[in-house]
Formats: C-alpha cells, sequence, structure tokens
C-alpha cells in the first residue's frame, strides 16, 4: 500500500512520487506530468504510485498492472485504460472524460465522489468497487462483473448495465434516469435496504 508523504508546502495534500511537493505546488506541472507519465510507460507494473490532483489528457495507460495507487482527485480526459489490472487503487473524487477501460480487470477499487462521463467499462472485471456518491453519465458498463459492488447514492444518468452480473452490487438510495439492466440479474442486486 502507498506511503503518504505530505507536502512540503504544508498544504496538506500527498507529494506526488519522486517530489516532496502535491501537484497544485509544482513549478513546472507539465514537466511533473510527462515524467509520471513516461514512468508509468516503461513500466509494466506500477506500485504504490501517489499521483493525487494531477491532470492527464490522452494518456495510454492500457495493458499496465497497478497495485496500491493513489489517483484522488485526479482528472483523465480521452485516456485508455483498456485491459489494465488494477487492485486497491483511490480513484476518489477524480474525473474521468471519455475514457476506455474496455475488458479491464478492476478489483477493490475506491471511486468515491467521482465524476464519470461518456466512459465505456465493458467486458470487464469490476468486483468489489466503490462507486459511492458518484456522478456517472452516458457511460456503459455492459457485459461486466459487478459482484459485490456498491453504487449508494450515486447518481446514474443515461448509464447501460446490459447483461451485467449485478450480484450483491448495492444500488440503495442511487438516483437513476434512463438507465437500463437489460439481460442483467437485477433480482440479485440489492435496491431497498431491507433487502440487506
Amino acid at each position: 500500500m502507498f506511503t503518504v508523504s505530505l507536502c512540503a508546502a504544508g498544504c496538506g495534500r500527498p507529494a506526488i512520487n519522486g517530489s516532496n511537493l502535491c501537484y497544485t505546488h509544482q513549478a513546472d506541472q507539465e514537466q511533473e506530468m510527462r515524467r509520471i507519465v513516461a514512468g508509468i510507460e516503461r513500466n509494466e507494473t506500477i506500485k504504490d504510485l501517489c499521483v493525487s490532483g494531477m491532470r492527464f489528457t490522452e494518456v495510454d495507460f492500457s495493458h499496465r498492472r497497478f497495485y496500491g495507487c493513489n489517483f484522488h482527485e485526479a482528472v483523465f480526459k480521452n485516456c485508455m485504460f483498456s485491459g489494465s489490472l488494477m487492485r486497491m487503487c483511490f480513484f476518489d473524487f477524480a474525473e474521468f472524460i471519455h475514457c476506455d477501460f474496455l475488458k479491464s480487470d478492476l478489483q477493490f477499487l475506491s471511486f468515491a465522489g467521482a465524476y464519470i462521463s461518456s466512459c465505456d467499462f465493458g467486458g470487464s472485471e469490476l468486483v468489489q468497487v466503490n462507486f459511492l456518491g458518484a456522478s456517472i453519465g452516458k457511460t456503459s458498463f455492459c457485459n461486466s462483473n459487478l459482484y459485490n459492488s456498491r453504487f449508494i447514492n450515486a447518481d446514474l444518468d443515461d448509464v447501460r448495465f446490459i447483461n451485467c452480473n449485478v450480484k450483491r452490487t448495492n444500488f440503495i438510495k442511487a438516483h437513476q434516469n434512463n438507465v437500463v439492466f437489460k439481460s442483467s440479474n437485477t433480482a440479485e442486486a440489492i435496491f431497498e435496504q431491507e433487502n440487506i
């Protein structure tokens, strides 16, 4: 699991890997982003990475393995995560816009409070993933395994769960607008408190 080193500027945010400052206090944020991306591109396995608050545009994270990484409040636009494997990673309050997670293996992750728009998680393993309070729109989870994941208090707008395993998936207090569960096992999902 990642070790949290706080920013030397005293703001209380975590310092990014290879620096004693958080992303906000970096003198050259673009250079730091390029340095981190180059490190990811050089390695198939990434452990204990802390890039809280960083902004990534059109970065290819595909077919990488991430373990115990901190992406808290990071922003991802037009990024590729297809075929990636992630364990115990934190994306709390992160933003994902037009990102591709096709055929990924994502287990024990947290997307609590995240903003997810126009993304595709199709054909993925999303086992025990936390989407607590996330805002998810125009996104597909089709043909995915969402076993024991949580969408508690999430805002779901134009979201597709077609042909998904939603056994023990918790949707309590999730706000749903134009959500499709066609061919999914919704009888085994949790939509109300008394179903627990």
